[in-house]
C-alpha cells in the first residue's frame, strides 16, 4: 500500500546493486507516510527535543520519560513503540547544544539497523537526518545510510519539505 507522498512528482529512487536495500526521496510531510513505516530522527542524550522536527516528534509521540529511562548514550538508538510502528531516536550527541559527528551518527544507525533486523522492520521514513540544525552534509549522511543498510532488506524514504517551507522553518528555528 503506498502513502500519498509516494505519488509526489519530486520522488526519486536509488537502488543499490548489492541487494534489496533502497532509498526513496520524497518532497512532502514526513508524518504523511504509511503508519506501517518506522520513523527515525536524531536527538541528544538529554532528550531535550526543543527545536526543529524533534519538537514535532515530541508532540506526536510523547514518551520523553520513557526515552530517558532507556539511558541510551551517544552512538546508540532509543526506541518507542507507537501503534504498529517503531519510532527511532538516534542519539548523536551528549547535549542538545552540541553538534553530532558522522561517527556518532553511523554508530546510532548501526544500533537502529540491529533493532530493525530483530523486529522485522523493513521500511523506515526519516527527514534528512543530521542535516538541519545539526549541519551535517547530506552527501556524507546518505553515504552512511548506504554503508549501514545496503546488505539489508530495509528500504528508507527520506522526506524533505518543499524548499520555501524548509527555509521558513529553519529561519524560525534560528531565532
Amino acid at each position: 500500500m503506498s502513502s500519498p507522498a509516494d505519488n509526489s512528482t519530486d520522488a526519486e529512487n536509488t537502488q543499490c546493486s548489492e541487494g534489496t536495500w533502497m532509498i526513496h526521496y520524497v518532497t512532502g510531510d514526513l508524518f504523511s507516510c504509511s503508519e506501517d513505516d518506522a520513523l527515525a530522527h536524531c536527538i541528544s542524550e538529554d532528550c531535550r527535543m526543543g527545536k526543529g522536527i524533534a519538537v514535532t516528534f515530541k508532540q506526536k509521540f510523547g514518551g520523553v520519560d520513557e526515552l530517558k529511562e532507556q539511558k541510551k548514550l551517544t552512538g546508540q538508538c532509543a526506541v518507542l513503540k507507537r501503534g504498529r510502528r517503531f519510532v527511532y531516536y538516534l542519539i548523536t550527541k551528549p547535549k542538545a547544544t552540541q553538534k553530532p559527528t558522522y561517527e556518532s551518527l553511523r554508530l546510532s544507525l548501526e544500533d537502529m539497523k540491529s533493532h530493525c533486523e530483530m523486529n522485522g522492520v523493513t521500511k523506515i521514513s526519516m527527514p534528512r537526518i543530521g542535516c538541519g540544525l545539526d549541519r551535517l552534509r547530506w552527501e556524507r549522511v546518505s553515504e552512511l545510510l548506504e554503508q549501514v543498510f545496503r546488505h539489508t532488506g530495509i528500504s528508507i524514504t527520506v522526506y524533505s519539505l518543499p524548499e520555501r517551507t524548509e527555509t521558513t522553518v529553519m529561519k524560525e528555528n534560528m531565532r
